[in-house]
């Protein structure tokens, strides 16, 4: 069954500049948006950094692109939605027809 792409996501990646004081300032540099179909699986609360952190899985399916594509998510991006924020933990083909590929992400939320 074909998936509905009907989520706007941007894809972003990870870009590091030199602060001028030896170190490095991370920023997110926006590469372009993809429509997804967008499900989310489990939650749970954990505490990261002394802070309670609210923890969603979700699985996301977009349209095929190659590997090595520019269009093509990795693993060390992430996708937004206005504030909601998805790392991006893995990317596979969906089938082998190549027409979508899957995500599996994870966002989350300080309580």
């Amino acid at each position: 069954m074909a998936a509905r792409f009907s989520s706007r996501l941007v894809l972003e990646e990870r870009s590091r500049e030199p602060d001028g004081a030896g170190g490095a300032l991370e920023t997110w540099v926006e590469k372009g948006a993809l429509w997804a179909e967008l499900k989310a699986g489990s939650g749970r609360e954990r505490v990261i950094g002394m802070k309670p952190t609210s923890t969603v899985t979700h699985r996301a399916r977009i349209r095929y692109a190659a590997p090595g594509a520019a269009d093509r998510p990795r693993a060390d991006q992430r996708l937004t939605d206005g504030a909601r924020v998805f790392a991006i933990l893995a990317v596979a083909e969906a089938d082998d027809r190549r027409r979508e590929l899957a995500l599996w992400l994870e966002e989350r939320a300080l309580s």
